[in-house]
């Protein structure tokens, strides 16, 4: 799953609507599109994936069951380390998505 589309799903699964990458034309660059980041129409969409602040607020959205769900998932892949307060940003992100069916596994 790109970077990309963790944002977008995490964003949607938190409230977010019209969740869409902002495109822009890169001049310097023979004019490629480049993102510069992800809007809705509440404004741009936090950077979930290197913001532990924004994790923290996204977790707000699971239930009881998904967090007990969130915190076994990050477990397994901390590698049963004692400290899951420890996991990154983005390590939560991937959890998160696991934890409500999000996640896409590379293709």
């Amino acid at each position: 799953m790109t970077p990309e589309a963790q944002r977008i799903a995490i964003a949607e699964a938190c409230g977010w609507t019209n969740v869409a990458p902002r495109i822009v034309k890169n001049v310097k660059h023979q004019g490629d599109d480049i993102t510069v980041g992800i809007w809705s129409d509440d404004g741009w969409i936090p950077d979930y994936l290197n913001d532990l602040n924004a994790m923290h607020e996204a977790e707000k959205v699971l239930n009881e069951k998904q967090d007990h769900i969130m915190n076994d998932t990050l477990w397994d892949m901390c590698e049963g380390r004692k400290y899951l307060w420890h996991a990154t940003a983005s390590q939560r992100a991937e959890a998160f998505l696991r934890t409500i069916g999000k996640w896409e596994e590379a293709k």
